[in-house]
């Protein structure tokens, strides 16, 4: 469980570790502002859409060989993103990253469904599986701030090589041999598949990239993006349902509890995504904290996320998923509708710290059952895609989360600053003072736009979550007692 938990942790560590070293990262290797969004969008897309064939082939050349390949894989391109001398150096690394964390993430999943008998074993450890899924994003901004800190911004990247390194190394030694499925590989569905995903991932990358507070729907790379991606997605569809041996079996989107399950992650990932980017933001660029004391401002919020995921993984037993389900999304919509009530005129105490509790909760409620319902009713050969789709819908999930939010934020930010402005040069006209320019607002008047952006898009977010808690009220069956049953189910289930 350690050796899961250990490389899972790093693949949500490096979603966040590398955001608060951007500025340094920008000056050492001479990024411009729209190339710099790329470090991160670099890995996304990539993760994005290496995820469903990373789950195929776990299930055909055997998970714990596949396991300890992308480890290995993910440590050395970070070994390289520290070692980069150059911009195309540093992308061709993060890109690799995250093709090792697209191989490494449904592996280890899939592990767990493999690894540990069902019940209370297999309970326990998806809890601390969920836990470490959840805080990695959390952790990951605090020691960003501290690496770049107190070491430099290319310790972001090293970090993961000695950890990465000695978990593949003991994963022969501590994992049994999972059984490996017969069968051949869908590359024709894996290409659409791949593609489709990465170009979805790519294209909201994009539009949610913003300069001066302006998003780039209407750009062709955006535009052009996205069709690819229907297209391409289209045609997966009609690849697998098709294919002999595809590389997403239909049978695992007949079951209505799994298909609710990556629904519900879907919601959960768009509203999670505003609240680490646009509270960092908000505190960084609205209170002036540093780097180093926004991470820390998230440590209770990850201690929240600890302790419901634990809790969670005790009750899921006694209680089944749904009400679970039902409850860590209710708790995470009021958290994010507190959360979007913030101000630039309050503190981290009076106006963060307790909905970033709520949301933590949430987040912990709902990680557990939403994982064990993914699994519930796979059989064994088909636990690494299953655990793929999970993954996606997550990625997927977090992508939409920063285009759409993004510019919800941007636009409602941008219309509040016009409109203080123009109210303050009324008032000066009124007085006889004279009139700042309009492109010269106030310290105060970008402020308040942002916090009434911001606040905005959290709302959204409120909304989204509410959208996954009803359809966990509508789509996660009352009579599922206990998620944990036969993992060897009939080819029809």
């Amino acid at each position: 469980m350690l050796a899961i938990a250990t490389a899972q942790f790093m693949v949500a560590l490096d979603t966040t570790i590398v955001n608060v070293a951007l500025p340094h990262i920008q000056q050492s290797l001479g990024f411009s502002g729209s190339g710099l969004e790329w470090v991160v969008n670099a890995y996304a897309v990539t993760f994005g859409g290496v995820l469903l064939i990373g789950g195929r082939v776990g299930d055909l050349l055997g998970r714990r060989r596949v396991f300890a390949a992308g480890l290995l894989l993910f440590s050395a391109a970070s070994l390289a993103g520290g070692l980069a001398t150059s911009q195309a150096w540093l992308l061709a690394a993060r890109a690799v990253q995250g093709a090792g964390a697209a191989i490494t993430a449904p592996a280890a999943l899939a592990l767990i469904a493999t690894t540990f008998p069902e019940g209370g074993s297999r309970n326990r450890a998806m809890g601390i599986y969920s836990a470490t899924s959840a805080v990695g994003g959390a952790i990951g901004l605090l020691a960003g701030g501290l690496l770049t800190t107190y070491a430099s911004w290319r310790w972001v990247m090293y970090v993961n090589v000695p950890i990465g390194v000695a978990v593949a190394l003991a994963a022969p030694l501590v994992l049994g041999r999972a059984p490996r499925q017969r069968g051949r590989f869908d590359l024709p569905g894996a290409i659409a598949g791949a593609g489709g995903v990465a170009a979805l991932v790519y294209g909201l990358s994009a539009a949610s990239a913003s300069s001066g507070g302006t998003s780039h729907w209407g750009d062709g790379k955006v535009i052009g993006s996205l069709t690819a991606a229907v297209v391409l997605l289209a045609a997966f569809a009609l690849i697998q349902a098709g294919s002999r041996q595809p590389l997403v079996p239909p049978r695992l989107l007949r079951d209505r509890d799994r298909r609710s399950a990556y629904l519900i992650m879907l919601c959960s990932a768009t509203a999670m995504a505003a609240v680490f980017f646009f509270l960092t933001v908000f505190q960084e660029a609205v209170w002036g904290y540093s780097a180093l004391r926004t991470g820390l401002g998230y440590l209770p919020m990850t201690a929240a996320v600890l302790a419901a995921s634990g809790v969670s993984a005790r009750l899921v037993t006694r209680i089944a998923t749904r009400p679970l389900l039902l409850a860590g999304a209710a708790v995470a919509t009021a958290g994010l509708y507190w959360l979007s009530r913030l101000s630039e005129h309050g503190s981290y105490a009076g106006t963060v710290l307790g909905p970033t509790l709520v949301v933590g909760c949430g987040l912990g409620l709902l990680s557990v059952p939403l994982s064990l319902t993914a699994l519930s009713r796979v059989r064994d050969g088909d636990s690494g895609v299953a655990s793929s789709l999970l993954s996606t819908a997550q990625q997927v999930g977090g992508s939409i989360g920063l285009a759409v939010l993004g510019t919800a934020a941007w636009t409602v930010a941008a219309d509040s600053a016009r409109t203080q402005a123009a109210r303050a040069a009324t008032a000066a006209a009124q007085a006889g003072r004279p009139v700042e320019s309009g492109r010269q607002l106030s310290a105060a008047i970008y402020r308040h736009a942002l916090a009434v952006g911001f606040g905005r898009a959290l709302l959204v977010a409120a909304v989204i979550m509410l959208v996954g808690l009803a359809i966990a009220a509508a789509g996660i069956r009352a009579d599922a007692r206990s998620p944990e049953i036969p993992a060897m189910a009939s080819p029809a289930q």
